[in-house]
């Protein structure tokens, strides 16, 4: 049985996001932690993101496809390229991607990613923000770095972002209304992250669809801030 959280995807890097620290700058880290309790927190951490973000973090390391065994963990003598990782997960915030080379093995790098994680949900638990402001710079681009696409001709009313969030979230059938959504703001959570399912590039969905998501979900949410609900 792994050590890694369930639902934990270990994959080979298919590109590092901007230039790398160079084998040089690269530190020891501070971290006197065993493996096992940087297992444990990144188990906790991915949790606490929600049951979408732990059944779909995947994490991608600078090794071969061939140095991955059968069941997806990587073999007892594998050696990566390079000691970068990168954690991606779909969370509450929308895809989030995190990469670290800072240090000078992976598993030190990873380390430091399962601790950022801990760090940054302590900014929602102090009440500094309210919507997972931390999380905006980590925000995934879809595939190729496609940039948001510009503002429609019309900006979407909040009745059409709601419809638009209930035809993605398979969630007609059970009752659930655009005024629903247009009343309760914690049911503009459920059904973004259903939505996010169906829509986001990785699970087979298009980049036009998916950014149309990410416009009805701040439309929602201007709505909500300016009815105070």
């Amino acid at each position: 049985m792994s050590d890694y959280p369930a639902g934990l995807r270990l994959r080979p890097i298919e590109a590092w996001p901007g230039p790398m620290t160079s084998a040089s700058a690269r530190q020891r880290s501070p971290f006197k932690a065993a493996w096992r309790s940087t297992l444990d927190t990144l188990d906790r951490e991915l949790f606490r993101l929600g049951r979408q973000g732990a059944a779909s973090a995947v994490l991608q390391i600078a090794m071969r496809e061939q140095d991955f065994r059968l069941d997806g963990m990587p073999r007892a003598n594998a050696r990566p390229e390079h000691p970068g990782v990168i954690l991606a997960v779909d969370a509450a915030a929308g895809p989030l991607s995190f990469p670290c080379d800072t240090y000078v093995t992976w598993q030190e790098n990873l380390r430091a990613l399962a601790l950022a994680l801990e760090a940054l949900r302590r900014v929602e638990r102090y009440g500094v923000t309210r919507r997972a402001e931390q999380y905006r710079g980590w925000r995934a681009l879809p595939p190729g770095g496609a940039t948001p696409m510009p503002p429609a001709a019309e900006p979407m009313s909040a009745r059409a972002a709601a419809e638009y969030l209930l035809e993605h979230a398979n969630r007609t059938h059970s009752g659930v209304t655009a005024g629903y959504l247009l009343e309760r703001r914690s049911a503009v959570d459920i059904a973004y992250r259903l939505a996010a399912r169906q829509l986001h590039p990785d699970h087979g969905g298009t980049t036009e669809g998916f950014q149309r998501l990410q416009e009805a979900r701040a439309v929602l949410d201007a709505h909500h801030a300016g009815t105070k609900s």
